[in-house]
């Protein structure tokens, strides 16, 4: 059967996902694309359904999750992008225990731009590294941060958190950047560590200045104060573990 109706129940309950205080409340949120969903099923996501239209869904069937076949109309109501691909992925956000700090990571203090937080996650798999603390930032789970993570939200392991809470918790030394700080080209880690970046308008807080046991800086010409913090992330994530590669 084809849902043709917009109005359709499930429908709408699949379309209310784009809001964060429903994937909260029922701990599922959106994938959008054939890439992308093909990503989910190659890094054992946990699919609960997948939506779309006839021919493009088709690749889909036989699979151990609920085929959804709907019109086009009926997929633009589900999907967030003004041109949807064909098909969206229902996905279980995974639940995990918040434990000791003891790997090298990441922790976002306050990033609010989604296609930031995308980036840092694909850049966080590029370089092996599977943590990352998120305290008062963007919800890793909105579609525009799904979607820019280009999949590499289905390797890292995200934990949303507090100062308070992160700081109990971190057993390894805390990295900050900041342009105070030493030249990062400069920098050697003699093991696991915190990279900590601070959100695009303010930057680093007072309370992770405080606590941080190195300040790292990506020494710019021309005049320029600062790097977009994705773009930063990658930076200082490289060149801190070149020599893991």
């Amino acid at each position: 059967m084809v849902i043709n109706s917009r109005k359709n129940e499930r429908i709408k309950f699949f379309a209310s996902l784009k809001q964060k205080k429903n994937r909260k409340e029922y701990g599922l949120y959106l994938v959008e694309g054939v890439k992308m969903v093909r990503e989910l099923i190659k890094y054992n996501q946990n699919i609960q359904a997948v939506i779309g239209v006839s021919g493009i869904i088709d690749e889909f069937r036989g699979y151990d999750f609920e085929i959804i076949e709907v019109t086009d109309s009926v997929l633009e109501t589900v999907c967030d992008t003004v041109t949807p691909q064909g098909v969206v992925a229902v996905v279980k956000i995974p639940e995990r225990t918040f434990t000791e700090i003891t790997n090298t990571c990441v922790c976002l203090d306050g990033v609010q731009d989604a296609g930031n937080l995308g980036t840092i996650l694909r850049i966080m798999t590029a370089v092996g590294v599977k943590d990352l603390y998120l305290i008062d930032s963007v919800d890793a789970y909105l579609p525009k941060t799904v979607r820019s993570s280009m999949s590499g939200i289905f390797c890292v392991n995200i934990y949303e958190t507090t100062f308070e809470e992160f700081k109990e918790k971190l057993k390894i030394p805390l990295v900050i950047a900041d342009m105070d700080g030493e030249s990062v080209f400069e920098f050697n880690s003699d093991g696991a560590f915190c990279l900590l970046l601070g959100s695009e308008a303010h930057g680093v807080s007072d309370n992770a200045k405080a606590l941080a046991q190195k300040t790292v800086k990506i020494p710019m010409k021309n005049d320029l104060e600062s790097l977009n913090v994705g773009v930063s992330a990658g930076i200082i994530l490289y060149q801190i573990l070149k020599n893991t590669f």
